[in-house]
């Protein structure tokens, strides 16, 4: 449970970042380092990050490179953690987040996934890497999670990497105040912009929220001056791989305008699996097949016949 203690943490110079991916190439342009700030709104049940799912700190486990010392499970407050023959078992529902066990742990097999960082403390691990931003078209995206819940941090990073010289990127849902969204991009040079389902119900259905709002926001995002936009389309087998509705995708992006420079199709995989049970959760999309290459080229061919470009990313 977030606390308003906890929360207070949270402004323009202080965030919870779970990973600082360097030499990244799926988000943007060259190459990048892509900052992933914890919390999301949405809770799509093929989600790569679980992890970024809650906006605070909280623990993933690597059970390999548990040593059975029981210190976890000593020093949990809420006496849930046990140690047996077989392992390690923790008792997720009884979990308050302390991180103590991350703490004490002496393998690293029990640690934090989420950090309090300045906006100086990132900067500095994403400047390390300027030289390949400059010589590839590369710099920093912004990512999750959805980084508009941490707004003003996001605001703070994209104007201190802008000052620097370093190209900036966001990458997000769209699902948030238009208020806020437009501060964020007054730094920002590209928006990856996700776009899960057309239908609203359908997508409050599987992603717990509508769709309205986004579709809003994309509208007057493609109306920022100096913006590009990269539509960004999950292709989730049984959810949206029709061809009815990737049709009306491409109906609704053609009304956008120049500022949409392509459609990014990013098939469904399974590599995030591991993640779900590592942080207690229960994995809902085991039993989902992956598309064929051969539907996503269809697929992709089906964008280009729009007179859209499309690529498939990852």
């Amino acid at each position: 449970m977030e606390t308003g203690k906890e929360r207070e943490n949270l402004h323009n110079e202080r965030g919870v970042v779970f990973n600082i991916q360097r030499f990244s190439i799926h988000d943007g342009p060259g190459i990048r380092s892509t900052v992933f700030l914890k919390g999301c709104p949405l809770h799509c049940p093929w989600c790569q990050n679980p992890e970024s799912i809650r906006l605070l700190p909280e623990i993933i486990t690597r059970n390999i490179k548990c040593i059975k010392c029981a210190k976890c499970a000593g020093i949990c407050p809420q006496r849930a953690i046990s140690i047996g023959e077989e392992g390690r078992v923790i008792e997720w529902g009884k979990c308050n987040y302390c991180l103590k066990c991350a703490e004490i742990c002496p393998s690293k097999s029990i640690e934090a996934s989420g950090e309090y960082k300045s906006v100086d403390e990132v900067m500095e691990e994403v400047a390390k890497d300027s030289n390949f931003y400059r010589r590839s078209g590369g710099g920093m995206t912004v990512s999750g999670g959805e980084p508009l819940v941490q707004w003003r941090f996001t605001l703070a990073l994209l104007q201190k990497a802008r000052q620097k010289g370093i190209h900036t990127a966001l990458d997000t849902t769209g699902y948030a105040d238009w208020e806020a969204l437009a501060e964020v991009l007054n730094y920002t040079k590209l928006v990856l912009y996700d776009l899960k389902h057309m239908d609203s119900a359908r997508h409050k259905e599987v992603t717990g929220v509508s769709n309205e709002l986004i579709l809003e926001n994309l509208e007057k995002t493609v109306k920022k001056p100096g913006l590009k936009v990269w539509i960004r389309r999950p292709i989730i087998l049984g959810f949206n791989d029709s061809k009815d509705e990737l049709e009306e995708l491409c109906r609704f992006v053609l009304t956008l305008g120049p500022t949409v420079e392509k459609i990014s199709l990013l098939p469904f995989h399974k590599f995030a699996e591991l993640k779900y049970t590592a942080t207690g959760k229960v994995y809902p999309y085991h039993d989902v097949p992956i598309l064929s290459d051969e539907r996503v080229e269809e697929l992709r061919r089906l964008v280009l016949s729009h007179g859209l470009k499309a690529d498939v990313g990852k």
